[in-house]
């Protein structure tokens, strides 16, 4: 398991970190640490619980200070009582255990994707933002979760198949309407580091069936996450490998139209939803408005019509055609849903 940021603590701040780790692991009702000033103590608990995910019942504290000591007491709260508390980790426990037992023999991409496709397929965001929706305990007890819950669930599956994983978090910005910070996170596959925000494919794909699934942010770099993300207010490895994000993995990453033309065709040919990135320069409005064309020229030789989404921040479209008869259906999709309001 990676504690990325206990690594970049200094020697003050990690033995505090390593007293609240002791204390929460034992659940201590309150314990001795050594004194930080409130704001560096708020962030060695908050870093602390995105290295260790696990610790699902411990979302707040206080702490009490005597003048000239050189310890405080740090008074934990816990979300449910000790017996509860421990009836949880045992199912959460076994459900980890179970969850990632399919994807033990399979390649550090594959287990990335294996975790990426049980969030997107079995976690709903929840809206109303209960506690536990920030912990493990929403998306793997209760199939809910916010974008914290959500980030710590991927990690926590991810720390137990052996893949390097972190928790990436940037701040809010209340004048674009982002109410809360966002967390997703970051990997480590063959040596280099990506961004994985499983949350944002999660809204786009809004769907219990492996077809529709999303990989829009899966495996991007710093360049292309940043574009619809705001910058991150914790050190985090760069990501700077550009060309093995999933569409292009998956040769569904197109540099000319023609190859838009074609593919569409075959998905009105097929009936088949097609998904794809567009790589042949920036997706402005004009090049848009050509995709479209193209994409509406295929349905018209099948008779059908077509319904496009567009994440216009990570130039993906996807698209399905209906029946002539319908309205062209083009929808602008916005993966920060959940995390605007």
């Amino acid at each position: 398991m990676e504690q990325y940021y206990y690594n970049h603590m200094n020697k003050q701040e990690q033995a505090a970190y390593h007293g609240i780790l002791q204390g929460l692991s034992g659940l201590a009702d309150e314990f001795q640490i050594p004194a930080l000033d409130g704001e560096t103590l708020y962030n060695v608990f908050f870093q602390l619980r995105l290295d260790h995910p696990e610790i699902f019942w411990a979302t707040g504290y206080k702490y009490r200070y005597y003048k000239e000591s050189p310890n405080i007491i740090f008074v934990p709260e816990y979300l449910f009582d000790k017996g509860k508390i421990k009836e949880h980790q045992k199912a959460m426990k076994s459900r980890v255990e179970k969850l990632v037992r399919p994807a033990k023999n399979m390649s550090e991409w594959e287990k990335e994707k294996y975790v990426h496709d049980f969030i997107c397929q079995n976690v709903h965001y929840d809206k109303l933002k209960k506690a536990y929706s920030h912990e493990i305990i929403g998306p793997l007890g209760q199939g809910v979760g916010v974008c914290e819950g959500i980030a710590k669930a991927v990690k926590v599956l991810l720390d137990e198949l052996g893949v390097w994983c972190v928790i990436a978090i940037c701040g809010n910005n209340p004048e674009k309407g982002i109410k809360y910070r966002h967390t997703w996170n970051i990997v480590r596959i063959g040596g280099t580091y990506y961004h994985l925000d499983a949350t944002f494919d999660n809204t786009l794909g809004n769907s219990d069936k492996v077809e529709d699934i999303r990989y829009d942010y899966f495996n991007l770099d710093d360049k292309s996450i940043f574009r619809d993300h705001e910058p991150l207010i914790a050190a985090a490895p760069h990501c700077t490998d550009h060309d093995h994000f999933y569409y292009r993995e998956k040769k569904l990453s197109f540099t000319k139209t023609e190859d838009v033309y074609k593919r569409s065709l075959q998905a009105a040919k097929k009936g088949k939803t097609l998904t794809f990135h567009w790589r042949g320069g920036y997706l402005t409005r004009e090049v848009l408005n050509e995709l479209l064309g193209l994409i509406r020229k295929a349905g018209e030789e099948k008779n059908k019509t077509a319904a496009v989404n567009i994440n216009w921040p990570q130039a993906v479209l996807r698209l399905h055609y209906t029946e002539a008869q319908m309205q062209e259906c083009i929808t602008m999709e916005d993966a920060n849903e959940g995390e605007k309001e």
